[in-house]
């Protein structure tokens, strides 16, 4: 029997579902640097709010 714990399955589908992100962003011609910094929160919706409709 396969004793894999709750928690195992959780990073499993983590990873897949990561991992065809990275493929779908592949096929429509998108590159995606792992190593590029994260921006959080605060710099996104300072980054739209310029643009925002008027």
């Amino acid at each position: 029997m396969n004793n894999a714990t709750l928690e195992t399955k959780r990073r499993y589908h983590a990873k897949a579902r990561r991992s065809n992100y990275l493929a779908s962003m592949a096929l429509e011609g998108i590159s995606v640097d792992s190593r590029a910094p994260k921006a959080n929160k605060a710099e996104v919706l300072s980054k739209y709010t310029r643009y925002k409709a008027r």
